[in-house]
């Protein structure tokens, strides 16, 4: 840091110290101006003259009150055109007084807003010019009353122009510090939103597969002494499902790697297309489930096709989980206009038959994700007992119908 940087630092720091020196250097500049008489025998010339003393009082005082002058601007302003124009009264010949209240109105015009410089500046300009034309020693067309209004016109200009400028300056840096804000907020939601949809994943994966896992171990335990082919068959069953797993886990995982490591899994997100093969792993569950499609090949939105395939999913895993074992489920999927409806019935009589009522997350994710999508999801019991899980999912997502130019959004 040089030196120029340190001692413009420390005046930063003390305010009233560089008022004080700014005030030292304006009654310097006073006394000196005091004792300089420009109008010689032939009126280029400069002369020594003494000045009264009445007028080094009032730059004495005129001086010492700039050193408050940001704290009570106006106060300073008021008291230095006071001193200006006594000077400019009974000054004879005249000292230039006026430079601590052009000094002054410039402290007004650089800390309050435009309508209140132009109010003070135009009445310190006609005060002071006034009084030195109408009251003052010289004639009223001297150059040195003009010099008074026109450095008080500049010295309301340039605190003016500071005054603009700083705020020029603050509103460029509110709008960067906003802006910088808005980024992080946003890249916040994202990671918040981003970080949801993958748990929404892992659940799902995880609730469906662990549950056939775990009912198809119960089943292989139970015949494994009087049927050990069925019990082979249901640990088959578990290999094949904890593969599925891993794969749809790994699948997910892969999502949170890095450009620099190793490739992720490419395989597509499941979707209707793979509905006989999920209601497949419940049958071989033990779970009878009937399917009825009248979706007519739909080609759903990548968005709207996983989610209509989790929502099947966590229903049925759900139906399999808390239903009882002679339960029965129905899946339908119909497309209804602009919407595909997904409808889950089962006629399951289990004790711990709410799916809510094990703390978990299933129903929650479910709605999350029709929610997302801007469809509806309705959940809830049956008349005469069982459960229905019916989801609303617009064929047309907001990012699909961009992606085609033609068609309205």
């Amino acid at each position: 840091m040089t030196p120029r940087d340190r001692v413009r630092r420390h005046l930063k720091a003390h305010p009233v110290a560089a008022d004080a020196l700014l005030a030292t250097g304006v009654l310097v500049c006073m006394v000196a101006g005091s004792f300089v008489d420009p109008h010689g025998e032939h009126d280029v010339s400069w002369s020594i003259r003494t000045p009264a003393p009445l007028s080094l009082l009032l730059i004495a005082l005129a001086a010492a009150a700039l050193v408050f002058r940001r704290r009570a601007p106006l106060t300073v302003l008021a008291l230095t055109g006071a001193a200006s124009v006594t000077e400019c009264v009974t000054g004879d010949p005249r000292a230039p007084v006026a430079m601590a209240a052009v000094i002054a109105l410039y402290t007004v015009a650089s800390t309050t807003d435009r309508p209140t410089t132009w109010r003070v500046g135009l009445l310190t300009m006609t005060v002071l010019t006034g009084a030195a034309m109408l009251a003052g020693p010289l004639p009223w067309y001297a150059q040195e009353n003009l010099g008074i209004f026109a450095w008080t016109g500049i010295g309301a200009t340039a605190g003016d122009a500071v005054r603009s400028r700083r705020a020029f300056v603050q509103a460029i840096r509110e709008r960067a510090e906003k802006a910088e804000r808005t980024r992080e907020e946003e890249a916040r939601r994202r990671v918040a939103e981003e970080r949801l949809r993958i748990a929404r994943d892992l659940h799902d994966v995880v609730a469906h597969h662990i549950a056939l896992v775990n009912v198809q171990a119960g089943v292989a335990a139970h015949v494994m002494d009087k049927r050990p082919d069925q019990a082979k068959e249901a640990l088959a069953h578990v290999r094949e499902a904890s593969r599925s797993a891993l794969n749809e886990l790994r699948a997910t995982v892969g999502l949170l790697r890095q450009s620099g490591d190793p490739e992720a899994p490419t395989e597509p997100a499941p979707g209707l297309a793979r509905l006989d093969e999920l209601v497949g792993t419940f049958r071989s569950a033990g779970l009878h489930v009937e399917v009825a499609r009248a979706d007519h090949g739909t080609a759903l939105p990548a968005a709207v096709d996983l989610a209509a395939y989790r929502v099947i999913q966590e229903a049925l895993t759900n139906v399999q989980k808390h239903a009882g074992t002679e339960a029965k489920a129905e899946v339908s999927v119909v497309r209804v206009g602009p919407n595909v409806e997904i409808t889950v019935l089962d006629n399951g009589n289990g004790e711990d038959h709410d799916p809510d009522s094990g703390g978990g997350h299933g129903l929650l994710g479910m709605r999350e994700r029709v929610t997302a999508l801007r469809g509806t999801l309705t959940t809830g019991p049956r008349y005469g007992g069982g459960f229905r899980v019916h989801a609303i999912l617009p064929v047309k997502t907001r990012t699909a119908a961009r992606d085609r130019p033609g068609e309205p959004v």
